[in-house]
């Protein structure tokens, strides 16, 4: 069984590790190391940052995170998210756990908007937004380089229905 629960610095070691994996795949994210711990806690937005743990061992499974878009206050509706589900729970429904908690918790905050930013080779992210809603808007072709190679970015948002 897994528990959705906000995210805390007590899962900090365990979800900068996850993310470490992520960026290890090299179809996550431009990063190419996990920041520390007060870098990454300074760019997500408290309220809409979850983990999943296993339920038996308490070890966090995957974790989710928004980031605002804009520090202007037009733009106070929309959020960027991050999700990252460890190797080892793929196909257990970590990562549509985790954005479904995420989605009610911004719609119930008045965000109208998510979006988000993935490479097209990683198909698996790609379905679990497209399920949960989110549409895609286009693509960043060659926006930025990684390991040397242009690469591509497909950009989706999630305009809540809940939000006027």
């Amino acid at each position: 069984m897994t528990k959705i629960m906000p995210m805390f610095a007590d899962h900090a070691d365990q979800v900068l590790e996850i993310y470490g994996l992520g960026i290890d795949t090299g179809d996550a994210t431009f990063e190419e190391c996990a920041p520390d711990w007060s870098v990454f806690d300074a760019g997500k937005l408290p309220a809409h940052r979850f983990v999943a743990l296993d339920e038996t061992t308490g070890v966090v499974l995957g974790w989710v995170a928004a980031s605002p878009t804009s520090k202007r206050p037009v733009y106070a509706g929309v959020v960027e998210t991050s999700v990252y589900v460890h190797p080892a729970a793929f196909g257990r429904g970590v990562g549509r756990a985790l954005l479904e908690a995420q989605i009610t918790s911004t719609e119930a905050a008045g965000i109208w908007t998510i979006q988000a930013g993935i490479f097209p080779e990683n198909t698996a992210s790609l379905s679990l937004h497209t399920t949960l809603g989110f549409r895609t808007i286009g693509t960043r072709e060659r926006i930025a380089r990684h390991h040397g190679q242009w690469r591509d970015v497909t950009l989706l948002e999630r305009r809540s229905r809940m939000v006027d």
